[in-house]
């Protein structure tokens, strides 16, 4: 069988698919036709809610006031800043979905080219389908710990991992249908916790002298959180009607990780203030709470730990896919999400006995990576916006260097001078200390910039394209 042969053969298995829900998603990164495609845009915002309704985004704002040092309020303006630059952008990335039919890493070939765009896509496989998966699979281990003491950490992470696993396993359809039955129970119980964190917090305590370096770190923390998402955007888009409203499409997807974030982050902050020894901890998180609720939360954080992750290790699949990794069976996606959660659960047993004391370090690194990614991507859409978005996704021999070249001396710069981390400080905060952490804003700046300046110096990659986007 040939390659076309097995194209065509998945392209009708996913018109078969539809709007399935139990039921196996076939392909991998083809493109979706127009038989297959269903939804609406509000369906968005579940999508973006639900997997942030757990304890990983509210240790980001623990983060805030414990190890930043910040006032509540400090905190919480950090917060509504990146929680907001995030958000934006994962608005603008979806609205690519429905026209293009394609998933996020496939149409980050625009910009990268076919072999240059295995650096974002890779980047994205390992650090969602390994690291956010690592990450969500412990924090939903200890809280199903928490909540049943008997049963052994280890026990725990395996049943979450394996209830992760399995929607992940599904697909798109599931993977949609989970996120939306999943909220409404979510979000009560959330917002019940939250009147009882912020009734005992003392919102007016002074700061720990984490101004200005630790309010930029936490802008930087905060965004590289919603941002995390920036790679998958269109994955959950693509399926959608090709003429549905952009402006819905994007509204739907930004408010979801906005309102999301921002209500847990504040809680998380809050709770610092509430306790006598905070700490990144699902436990003494619910300390706060009335003993039922408590146990209610703790269950709620275990399930939006399986809604994060079933995202991270769908889209990390589609990401490895997207390097151009050639798996001829229309069960390729679902194989490669099995193997993906088998290596996140192997991360995850070793971070069990030492969980949140490089979150902070992990989420910075995200934002170092993605910020990057999105300029040279925004900036490619720029400059080519009357350019069919599909143009070149699917031609091996099409290469842009300007992208990874761009991506790279973004990252290496802005790193280099203006990275603060525990185990690496940037020349720059070196001389200014109180500088805190702007890599993300620097790398996103460089390779926009940068970006916009290689792709005209390197036109007959960038001519040849605008030649094929007319024709078509």
């Amino acid at each position: 069988m040939t390659t076309s042969d097995i194209a065509s053969e998945n392209e009708a298995a996913i018109a078969a698919y539809g709007s399935k829900t139990v039921a196996v998603e076939p392909g991998g990164v083809e493109h979706i036709p127009v038989e297959a495609r269903h939804g609406k845009p509000s369906q968005l915002f579940w999508t973006w809610t639900s997997p942030n309704l757990e304890f990983a985004t509210i240790a980001v704002g623990i983060l805030g006031v414990l190890a930043f040092g910040l006032s509540f309020w400090q905190s919480l303006l950090a917060i509504v800043i990146g929680t907001g630059l995030g958000a934006i952008t994962q608005g603008l990335l979806s609205t690519w979905g429905p026209r293009s039919g394609l998933c996020q890493m496939v149409l980050s070939r625009r910009a990268f080219g076919f072999l240059g765009n295995i650096l974002p896509a890779g980047l994205n496989a390992v650090v969602a389908g390994i690291g956010w998966f690592a990450v969500n699979s412990i924090s939903a281990a200890l809280a199903l710990h928490a909540l049943i003491p008997g049963l052994p950490s280890g026990v725990c992470l395996v049943i979450v991992v394996l209830a992760m696993m399995l929607i992940a396993f599904a697909g798109h359809n599931l993977i949609q249908a989970f996120e939306r039955y999943a909220m409404p129970a979510l979000a009560v119980i959330f917002v019940i916790g939250l009147f009882f964190i912020f009734s005992k917090a003392k919102l007016s305590a002074p700061a720990a002298g984490g101004v200005p370096g630790g309010f930029l770190i936490m802008v930087g923390a905060s965004f590289g959180y919603a941002a995390g998402w920036n790679p998958y955007a269109s994955d959950y888009t693509r399926y959608l009607p090709t003429k549905t409203s952009k402006r819905a499409v994007g509204l739907y997807a930004a408010l979801g990780v906005f309102v999301s974030c921002v209500l847990l982050e504040a809680a998380g902050s809050a709770m610092v203030t509430a306790v006598a020894k905070p700490a990144v901890d699902p436990g003494i998180y619910t300390s706060v709470m009335p003993e039922w609720l408590g146990k209610l939360t703790l269950l709620a954080i275990t399930l939006g730990a399986v809604c994060a992750n079933a995202l991270n290790v769908y889209s990390g699949s589609m990401s490895f896919m997207a390097m151009g990794v050639k798996l001829p069976t229309q069960l390729a996606r679902a194989a490669v999400a099995v193997v993906m959660s088998l290596v996140g659960l192997a991360v995850a047993f070793g971070g069990l006995g030492n969980a949140g004391a490089s979150y902070e370090a992990f989420l910075l690194v995200i934002a170092y990576w993605i910020g990057p990614w999105v300029g040279v991507v925004l900036a490619d859409r720029l400059l080519f916006k009357e350019e069919d978005l599909t143009a070149r996704t699917s031609d091996t021999k099409f290469q842009n260097w300007a992208g990874p070249i761009s991506m790279l001396t973004a990252m290496v710069i802005s790193i280099l001078l203006f990275s603060n981390q525990e185990k690496f400080v940037g020349l720059v905060v070196k001389g200014l200390p109180g500088l805190g952490d702007i890599t993300f804003f620097i790398g996103f700046l460089i390779a926009f910039g940068l970006y916009v300046v290689l792709v005209r110096a390197m036109r007959p990659s960038t001519t040849s394209v605008r030649v094929a986007a007319k024709a078509h």
